[in-house]
């Protein structure tokens, strides 16, 4: 996919598949590693005891390899702008799904929360998407579409600007916006993020998505770290070279039009 490509297919859509941005060798490590973390037979189904397993902490090489490949990188470059994102050295929390009769209690669409503010137990986002400067999605197995992929509501990153603006700077919880961005994003159609071990979904911040359950036999291994900003996103830009994430926001508000091009992110 070439550099116009990409970004034109991330306004439109709120995301794009990085097919193999992670190399091979590194997506078989750190699955490996996922395993012998979780104590689970990966040939013997008996052993696969929860729907979900969450595994965090996982800071060994390959986890610190994944998220820094020449693509990886160079894509941050495009969507982010140079010099805007800060590098990451692991994969955060993952939620890790199996084959269950029992249904996990988590499927529910919402928006990434990246900051909690004093006294709150939801975590907030903001129409700067404090924290967050991408949602990213890396899949570590084989993830069919009855695989538990990721469900995603294309296009309802420009549906979320217009309900986080009046929470303003503050912004709101997961929780509280659910709500009004289910509805607002409920005309939009539906993708899967399905896939192969190595690729990788770079989504808008404000990407409305869901976990699912798992009626499939293999089990999905997936991380869904932030890209961390280097500095807050700016939607009023003097010398306008807003990055395609500020774009896809202000478009959100109506201050950009569709036929628009990002300009010269330096």
């Amino acid at each position: 996919m070439d550099d116009t490509t990409l970004v034109s297919r991330f306004l439109r859509d709120g995301f794009v598949k990085v097919e193999g941005a992670v190399a091979p060798r590194v997506a078989a490590d750190c699955a490996r590693l996922l395993w012998r973390e979780m104590g689970c037979d990966p040939n013997d189904p008996a052993t696969w005891t929860r729907p979900v397993h969450w595994v965090g902490g996982m800071a060994q090489g390959p986890f610190a390899a994944a998220p820094n490949s020449p693509a990886l990188h160079h894509a941050y470059d495009l969507l982010v702008g140079p010099g805007r994102w800060e590098p990451r050295y692991s994969l955060g929390t993952f939620p890790l799904r199996f084959p269950h009769a029992e249904e996990p209690d988590d499927a529910g669409w919402h928006i990434e929360g990246s900051y909690l503010p004093e006294g709150e137990s939801w975590s907030f986002t903001n129409l700067r998407s404090r924290g967050r400067a991408l949602l990213m999605l890396f899949l570590f197995s084989e993830v069919g579409e009855e695989d538990a992929p990721t469900r995603i509501r294309v296009g309802s990153h420009l549906d979320a600007p217009k309900v986080l603006a009046p929470y303003g700077e503050d912004g709101a919880s997961g929780l509280a916006l659910a709500p009004a961005l289910v509805a607002a994003s409920d005309h939009r159609p539906l993708a899967l993020a399905t896939g192969s071990p190595g690729d990788v979904y770079l989504c808008h911040p404000f990407l409305v998505h869901a976990a699912q359950p798992h009626h499939g036999t293999r089990p999905r291994f997936m991380a869904q770290p932030p890209l961390l900003p280097a500095a807050p996103y700016d939607l009023e830009r003097s010398d306008g070279a807003y990055a395609p994430v500020e774009i896809a926001i202000r478009r959100g508000l109506g201050k950009d039009t569709p036929g628009r091009e990002p300009g010269h992110v330096s």
